[in-house]
């Protein structure tokens, strides 16, 4: 595919049509939108020019510019993703929703919100909380990530065991098309089933499909107690093994997070904090919560009663606020802890059925003996999505690890399709995996999967390079 370069000419409509305040084209200022939580130095591309917009109609403009110049456009959150997807593989113009963050309505009669797509969503629940209200979609990072980003990608999180994705919670949604066309898709309706449904096609299309500008998402009452318990397992799979036994007896906790003993370890003294981790090879994180203390009491004491049937060590109880961040202050620093420790890795996200979880983890012991390598596993055990990361030894060199990366990567996503499962649960394929999509997916899927990006986009400058290359 070919693209036109961004010129001077094309720089000067960009400040016609926004302003030249929201259109950035120094290098320095740039480069923060070179790249995302990935690699810089593996997958980082420069943009030509980033544009700021401030409402629907401007994206709209800038997009009907770009189909005209045949520009590739890249939308942009927050960049905290782990794939690649808002990176500017071809240049052309980073489109970044960082000032549309305004809040439009808040519907306490249709318990609904509709909000611009640049809000970081931790600021949703900031602002319906004290009306008994909660945003139950969001991911683990909701601190930093931006509504849209999380659309885009349908991010799931901790709370997906009981709660669901993202996509559980958006209503309806205004989308610019490839084509520079506004359009409304759903709304505040609990049913609709009036022609395809484009507002879920749209969500988790990894912004291949159009910019989602604003967001109508739905609400839930906030649940008036919690409590945590910390399992306490000999073994990483005696851990893992006692994940569908809690599923199946009808106790769904809001969350099962499972984290092995390396993962523990190295978050702990990122934090200098001190779990009880040297007695165990692994543990879960399990959340419950209610409609009030009793109930949710009883449905943790079931539940660690359950896990020391199943060959728990020991069970902690975090039933206060200040141990309940302790905790799980651990369980979300375990990605950033390993970048410290060893910056050269590749963080996964396979998912596999509830049932299959067990079997992994055997088949990360053998990938990692087979390659040399370490692969700690940690994530949201209870809906079978596992972050399973291939991190390099320090006394591997670089050129080995080029080589075994891919090599570790094709047995682990062979294995989670052997399995079921899918190469990505909540990250997305984005740019750091689409060779293996290709690969690993039914090519009749993926045959339809491109047929609805060419009908969408005709052009093909909607964030091009990612899920698979542009023709």
């Amino acid at each position: 595919m070919r693209y036109t370069k961004v010129t001077h000419a094309i720089i000067e409509e960009l400040c016609a049509l926004l302003g030249a305040f929201n259109v950035i084209v120094d290098a320095e200022r740039m480069e923060a939108y070179s790249h995302d939580e990935t690699s810089a130095e593996e997958y980082g591309h420069m943009p030509e020019v980033v544009v700021t917009p401030t409402s629907t109609s401007q994206v709209a403009k800038v997009v009907k510019l770009a189909n005209r110049k045949k520009l590739p456009i890249t939308p942009r959150g927050a960049g905290s993703g782990l794939s690649g997807g808002a990176i500017p593989v071809y240049g052309g113009i980073v489109v970044s929703l960082e000032k549309m963050n305004r809040v439009i309505d808040i519907d306490y009669a249709n318990m609904a919100m509709t909000v611009e797509t640049g809000i970081v969503t931790n600021e949703i629940n900031n602002l319906i909380k004290e009306q008994g209200l909660f945003y139950a979609g969001y991911p683990m990072s909701l601190e930093t990530c931006f509504l849209g980003g999380n659309i885009a990608e349908n991010a799931g999180g901790g709370k997906a065991v009981k709660y669901g994705v993202t996509s559980r919670y958006i209503l309806g949604i205004e989308l610019v098309t490839p084509t520079g066309e506004v359009v409304w898709l759903g709304g505040k309706l609990a049913k609709d089933v009036t022609g395809y449904d484009l507002t879920h096609l749209v969500v988790g299309s990894e912004g291949t499909l159009g910019i989602v500008t604003t967001a109508i998402i739905r609400l839930i009452g906030l649940p008036k107690a919690k409590s945590d318990l910390l399992v306490l397992f000999k073994t990483p799979a005696e851990a893992i093994a006692c994940v569908p036994e809690i599923i199946s007896k009808g106790t769904i906790p809001t969350s099962i997070e499972f984290m092995d003993k390396l993962s523990v370890e190295t978050s702990c003294c990122y934090l200098n904090e001190s779990l009880p981790y040297e007695s165990c090879g692994a543990m879960l994180l399990i959340e419950m919560d209610g409609p009030n203390a009793e109930r949710v009491d009883a449905d943790a004491e079931f539940v660690g009663d359950l896990c020391m049937e199943k060959g728990a060590i020991e069970v902690y109880m975090a039933d206060n606020r200040t141990t309940q961040e302790r905790v799980w202050n651990v369980r979300r620093n375990i990605a950033e802890a390993f970048k410290v420790r060893c910056p050269v890795q590749s963080l996964e996200d396979i998912v596999v059925p509830t049932a299959s979880i067990p079997d992994i983890i055997p088949e990360l012991d053998r990938i990692a003996a087979k390659f040399g390598i370490s692969i700690p596993c940690y994530g949201h055990a209870g809906d079978g999505n596992l972050h399973a990361t291939l991190v390099k030894n320090p006394d591997m060199p670089m050129d080995i690890w080029r080589s075994v990366e891919p090599q570790a990567l094709e047995d682990l996503y062979t294995i989670v399709t052997k399995l079921g499962g899918k190469i990505s649960g909540e990250h997305g394929i984005g740019l750091k995996r689409k060779k293996y999509m290709a690969e690993f997916m039914d090519p009749v899927e993926l045959r339809l999967i491109k047929a609805i990006k060419k009908a969408w986009d005709p052009a093909g400058i909607m964030n091009p390079g990612k899920l698979f290359d542009p023709d």
